[in-house]
């Protein structure tokens, strides 16, 4: 049985990074500007802690 508890973790991990992701989209596709490296990085480590919860147990 799923823990609710997590289910509505992982539900808000994944607004977060939805809404940073298009903010980032956005600036890239309207403001024509490249995100800085650590905000690829900071995304990058979400989205591995975000897998991390989904495949633990």
């Amino acid at each position: 049985m799923t823990d609710p508890t997590k289910k509505e973790n992982v539900k808000m991990h994944l607004k977060d990074l939805r809404f940073n992701l298009k903010k980032m989209h956005l600036a890239v596709t309207e403001e024509l500007l490249l995100p800085q490296p650590d905000e690829v990085k900071t995304l990058m480590y979400k989205m591995d802690q975000l897998v991390k919860a989904i495949e633990s147990k």
